[in-house]
């Protein structure tokens, strides 16, 4: 279901009238007010995010009290609707840049309004959800206004005040660097270093070197001393991306340190003693990995002390839009981009599209976009999507079914501590069946 929007349009003597179907048809709710006055008791009363502003005049002293009054309108985007006469008028582009957050020309279009509309929105909407949820944020923040994120987020919190192992789970481009980092910004290390290791990306004879360092003449090559990334991290927390690509071999070394919080270095026999907490990665299942052979189930157990899954991005339908306008909105300041925006047609393909690659593909297709777009507004061309590719894929009955029974058992072992006996009992079957499914889903209960 649509959310509406409510926007307060400051409508003076001669603004045009908003109140055509295409408005309502985008779901704004548009509450007049003739002047600041009014506009101010209308703000007490109402949630606004957008505000619109209509000036066919310039006049410094009506401008400042305005001023003003944009400044105190809180967390108000505010669009400036303007006459071309006007915005020639010499002083009154400076007020524009420090007032508003776009402006709009006259005569209206309501197509081009409604794009300046709802990017003023959404990046009203990110400006609330980093307000909300404080703190340091990495390179590419953390957003979502849906409730999957929201209980992201309040797990985060809650782990960054224990000193424990964390496991993070999800896809491939999700972000679970990002919810690592996040778990280190809000504990008591946060001063501490902050260091990450690729498990998959480095080579398999120097990986024992880059993790635990090595000593002067351990092997050919070995000039000086090296410290390795754990011994970097003392005082701080290690990040293992894609542990589960760990060999074996150094599984047994990394259950060592765990354990024991010593290492050697690669050459060295002394024991050297590192405080550092360890938060580890995997887009597999380590669970199959340790029935298969592949994983320690001794170490799995001391890094998934405490453990999280960033969503994909399929799964979190509702901050789609709200992504894609926040990196807009990012990488126009990388530049000056004559690109404003996105077309309504680019909007409804990044709505409808998979996103197979999550939020680490959005990223990529809307830099590209960005440099490839030839107009104002981004097409889904520039995307590199169209209807054809954009289209989630059809199901037939039987996956559907089986996906929704997959996961309404997977909600229930989690609403019940994943005991078998409440699970099954809520969703109305046996114990027995309840293990047949969940070995057909390939179901694992962890405790």
């Amino acid at each position: 279901m649509a959310v509406t929007r409510k926007m307060l349009y400051l409508k003076s003597k001669g603004a045009p009238d908003l109140c055509g179907p295409e408005l309502l048809a985008a779901d704004w709710d548009v509450h007049n007010a003739p002047n600041v006055r009014d506009a101010l008791l209308k703000i007490r009363e109402h949630d606004f995010r957008v505000g619109l502003a209509f000036f066919n005049s310039f006049d410094d002293h009506t401008h400042h009290e305005i001023e003003e009054f944009f400044h105190g309108s809180g967390h108000i985007e505010w669009i400036a609707l303007v006459s071309p006469e006007c915005l020639q008028t010499p002083g009154f582009g400076k007020h524009v840049l420090r007032m508003c957050h776009d402006y709009h020309t006259l005569p209206l279009d309501i197509t081009r309004l409604l794009s300046t509309l709802g990017h003023a929105y959404g990046m009203a909407q990110v400006k609330s959800l980093i307000t909300a949820h404080d703190g340091k944020l990495g390179e590419y923040e953390m957003v979502g206004a849906s409730s999957i994120m929201q209980k992201l987020f309040s797990n985060i919190r809650k782990i960054g005040s224990v000193d424990a192992p964390v496991l993070i789970a999800g896809e491939s481009g999700t972000g679970k660097e990002l919810a690592a980092l996040a778990i280190h910004e809000r504990s008591t290390r946060s001063d501490g270093p902050f260091i990450a290791v690729n498990c998959g990306a480095l080579p398999t004879n120097l990986i024992q070197s880059e993790l635990f360092g090595h000593e002067k003449g351990a092997f050919t090559g070995a000039h000086q001393r090296k410290i390795g990334r754990i011994e970097s991290a003392a005082g701080g927390t290690l990040f293992l991306d894609e542990v589960g690509d760990l060999a074996l071999e150094l599984q047994v070394n990394l259950l060592r340190f765990l354990q024991e919080k010593t290492i050697e270095r690669v050459g060295g026999i002394e024991k050297i003693q590192v405080d550092a907490r360890v938060i580890a990665a995997t887009h597999i299942n380590l669970e199959n990995a340790v029935r298969e052979g592949r994983f320690r189930e001794d170490l799995f157990y001391r890094l998934n002390v405490l453990h999280i899954e960033v969503p994909a991005l399929r799964d979190r339908e509702e901050d789609i839009e709200l992504l894609a306008r926040f990196f807009f909105d990012k990488f126009a300041k990388e530049k000056n981009h004559n690109v404003k925006g996105f077309r309504r047609d680019a909007l409804q393909t990044i709505n409808d599209y998979d996103w197979p690659g999550n939020v680490r593909e959005m990223i990529n297709r809307i830099r590209r976009a960005m440099v490839m777009c030839e107009n104002r507004l981004i097409t889904s061309a520039d995307l590199g999507l169209d209807r054809r590719t954009s289209q989630r894929q059809l199901v037939s009955l039987e996956e559907a079914r089986g996906k929704a029974e997959k996961e309404s058992i997977q909600f229930s072992l989690r609403a019940n501590r994943n005991n078998i006996s409440k699970a099954a009992n809520q969703l109305g079957v046996s114990r027995v069946t309840l293990y047949r499914l969940m070995e057909k889903y390939q179901i694992s209960a962890q405790r």
